[in-house]
């Protein structure tokens, strides 16, 4: 296997009913950082990182956004695969009996290629990683993909409620462990 026709695992997204929620549980559970907030066309969440992958905790906003799971589905969305070529390695893809499902396949700059593998499991393939992720750590060649964090104003409150859910559980838990 060439690098050309190597694929990372870069990014895993998962679809729940509400992201600063989920996002507060995996900073704290886990330490994960978060890179920024997102309010797209197809969903609305939050990334998180551990410096390496990329996490996405996404709320699609209808059933076609969410790109045959539906709109309600809680669980692991789609993994990413960081490639050094999305064109070659959509068609590699293709060939071995995946299906394109979203995106340009033909477009080398494109942000994702979406595709399902030969279970229905839906994967992307992207040429630049995502928000926090490293496409070759410790190795001289190594890519980080950087971005400035940025929270969005319209969804204070929604994190706000999410800090303070678990800032009560921490307190009730102070509280019965004395």
């Amino acid at each position: 296997m060439t690098a050309q026709t190597k694929g990372r695992i870069r990014h895993i997204a998962l679809s729940v009913e509400d992201p600063w929620e989920t996002a507060e549980f995996y900073k704290q559970a886990m330490g994960l950082q978060e890179v920024v907030e997102l309010d797209g066309p197809l969903a609305e969440g939050v990334f998180l990182t551990d410096g390496v992958v990329n996490l996405a905790i996404l709320k699609f906003k209808s059933d076609e956004a969410a790109q045959g799971t539906g709109k309600d589905f809680v669980g692991i969305h789609h993994i990413g695969f960081w490639v050094d070529d999305v064109v070659e390695q959509g068609k590699i893809a293709r060939d071995t009996g995946a299906t394109w499902i979203m995106g340009d396949p033909n477009n080398p700059h494109g942000y994702e290629i979406k595709h399902t593998d030969l279970n229905g499991i839906i994967f992307d393939i992207a040429a630049h990683g995502w928000a926090g992720t490293q496409k070759n750590p410790g190795e001289a060649d190594n890519v980080v993909h950087r971005v400035s964090p940025r929270r969005l104003a319209k969804f204070d409150e929604r994190r706000a409620r999410a800090q303070a859910k678990f800032a009560a559980k921490r307190a009730k838990e102070a509280v019965a462990a004395e």
